[in-house]
């Protein structure tokens, strides 16, 4: 991929392990990663670097503040992004609910565990 802010994500997951392979699989697909496991640090970060991003990957349960939570706070930061949700559990229609949908097509749920190659092919779909 190209050097430039088409191919750069900001993945935010508390589980470092976890973190550390998907952006070990990113980057070895072309992607440009960031990695932060919490989501204060996260947010903090975003604010000043969010042009950088065509795409931000967001676990939803996540202490301190969820997923959409996040979501909510980074889109009133930039509503150009794209966002990933990623998720271990079960999404409720009434968890849905809490985040401000202003564009459906600018997010997806990706469901752990998932193979990297179908993680890579689900960005690719986002961001096309």
């Amino acid at each position: 991929m190209k050097d430039n802010n088409n191919n750069k994500i900001l993945l935010v997951d508390d589980e470092p392990d976890l973190t550390l392979a998907f952006k070990l699989g990113l980057e070895d697909n072309g992607f440009e990663v960031d990695t932060f496991n919490d989501p204060l640090t996260a947010l903090s970060a975003f604010k000043h670097k969010s042009s950088s991003y065509a795409l931000v990957l967001l676990d939803i349960k996540m202490p301190k503040m969820n997923g959409f939570e996040l979501y909510n706070e980074m889109r009133q930061i930039n509503d150009q992004i794209r966002f990933c949700f990623i998720t271990a559990y079960q999404v409720q229609k009434e968890d849905m609910n809490a985040i401000s949908l202003s564009d459906e097509k600018s997010f997806d749920i990706i469901r752990k565990p998932i193979a990297i190659k179908e993680m890579v092919q689900r960005i690719k779909n986002q961001l096309s």
